[in-house]
């Protein structure tokens, strides 16, 4: 038998009675393109990817599209088995356990009207603005706590760009893929656009509630993970929702986000 097999046989066999006879329940908020609900359908680069590498493991997933304050809440009280796009941060190694290897990679970025234009370098540039956030997200406190503007958050990503569009709110603050993502999709490429300068990078990840099994159920996935993004049915799934593009990696200072 291939060390491969023999090793993925092993990590199987450590695996909670959980992971064999029922469903693992992953839930996530709205966070196109990465994941997100079409009817009553998830979608989504992580939900497709998520799905195959748990197909290979001989594992079943159920998905949940709730609330961002939700999932976090779910995961660290053991009402669910995952949560999607989650970033690695100390505070919840108590509760959550990590694949070594990341989903995807996140950068936040400022989007603004392209009617009302303000020239952003550094966070102090914000000074006296107004800065629509994701609902449920907390972020560093360089940018949480800055008293030299104001923070306003809206109950949707959608609801973020609109009032950017009305004027209420100067910039908003997302992911440069989630930001690119509903500017198509809301048809506002010719009225919003996004800045150079970059808010904070981050790897999101998959995260397991800390149960008996999961580090192992964490080592497989994770395993199986870096052997499917060197697949074309990787590039495949990302290209049918952020096609070709290549973004690059701004130079400006940055700060930390969370999700």
């Amino acid at each position: 038998m291939p060390a491969r097999l023999r090793m993925l046989c092993l990590l199987l066999a450590c695996l909670s009675p959980l992971a064999h006879a029922e469903r693992l329940r992953i839930v996530s908020d709205d966070w196109a393109p990465y994941l997100y609900q079409d009817g009553a359908q998830p979608k989504g680069i992580d939900y497709e990817v998520t799905n195959e590498v748990f197909k290979r493991l001989g594992v079943e997933v159920q998905w949940e599209i709730l609330p961002w304050k939700r999932c976090l809440a779910m995961i660290q009280q053991g009402l669910v088995d995952g949560v999607m796009d989650v970033f690695r941060i100390d505070s919840r190694q108590g509760f959550m356990v990590y694949p070594d290897e990341p989903m995807s990679d996140v950068e936040f970025v400022l989007f603004q009207a392209r009617a009302r234009r303000h020239t952003v370098n550094n966070l102090e540039d914000l000074a006296g603005l107004t800065v629509g956030t994701s609902p449920g997200y907390t972020y560093d406190s360089t940018f949480a706590d800055s008293p030299l503007f104001r923070r306003e958050s809206a109950p949707s990503h959608e609801a973020n760009f609109g009032k950017l569009a009305l004027g209420r709110i100067d910039l908003l603050v997302t992911d440069r893929k989630v930001g690119r993502y509903l500017i198509r999709k809301l048809g506002m490429e010719q009225t919003v656009e996004e800045l150079p300068l970059v808010i904070g990078r981050q790897q999101q990840y998959l995260g397991l509630a800390r149960k008996p099994g999961r580090e192992q159920l964490a080592q497989a996935f994770s395993e199986e993970l870096q052997r499917f993004k060197q697949e074309p049915g990787y590039a495949a799934i990302n290209a049918r929702y952020v096609g070709a593009e290549q973004i690059p990696f701004a130079v400006e200072q940055q700060e930390r986000s969370t999700r």
